[in-house]
């Protein structure tokens, strides 16, 4: 459990493997309110936060891996949310690339040809890599360039939130690959942009996922400091 703002973002991590337990409502429910303080533009708050447990979070995912399992990824995302792995310009193609090498070779044993391996984990995504609480995050369209920085914002103070709770968290883009199965399952208006899912739970510690550690840069490296005239 973090104790501080520090400890909170020195301890946050993609954790992709996590305990059956429970999340009391109204822990989530507390949760949320301290994210909701996150600046938004003007104070809009445009977001809203679909939270999925029990049987709901269930019938989701059963729909989310018979989309996948049977070719039902979109060609087209709702927004351009990045380029395609060979698109990538440096230095963020040798950072994905180590990235990719960390998960998949050096903690889970992959070979970067085993494209099954590769895609039976990819796979966990759509159970929430087995988290008792899913999250759907969707922002409003209209002041959508606006929206997304605050959405990005209520979600970092969200997973930050749950490491001060001794929670862990996973950020996942990956819905948006089968965005039209989250709006058949989901209540999301229209006028709503779908930014990404939220595994949320207490990490188990063992399996071997959560052993992984990923490097920062240091602030020389996206940094510069001006003094004086």
């Amino acid at each position: 459990m973090a104790t501080t703002i520090e400890d909170a973002l020195l301890s946050r991590r993609s954790c992709r493997a996590f305990l059956p337990d429970p999340v009391p409502r109204t822990e989530l429910e507390r949760l949320l309110t301290l994210a909701a303080r996150s600046a938004s533009n003007s104070n809009s708050q445009p977001w809203h936060v679909h939270v999925l447990t029990g049987a709901a979070k269930h019938g989701l995912t059963t729909a989310l891996l018979h989309a996948h399992d049977t070719a039902g990824r979109v060609p087209t995302r709702e927004y351009d949310y990045q380029p395609s792995p060979d698109d990538w310009p440096e230095p963020f193609h040798s950072r994905r690339r180590r990235f990719g090498e960390g998960l998949y070779k050096e903690t889970l044993g992959i070979a970067h040809d085993d494209s099954t391996g590769r895609l039976d984990h990819h796979r966990r995504n759509y159970g929430f890599f087995g988290a008792p609480v899913g999250i759907i995050l969707t922002v409003s369209r209209r002041p959508l360039e606006g929206a997304l920085i605050d959405a990005g914002l209520f979600l970092q103070a969200l997973m930050l939130a749950a490491r001060g709770a001794g929670l862990d968290t996973c950020a996942q883009a990956s819905f948006i690959d089968f965005y039209p199965v989250l709006r058949e399952k989901l209540p999301i208006p229209k006028d709503h942009l779908i930014v990404c899912g939220l595994a949320l739970g207490y990490a188990d510690d063992d399996h071997r996922l959560n052993q992984q550690r990923t490097p920062r840069e240091p602030v020389g490296a996206f940094t510069t400091f001006y003094d004086g005239d």
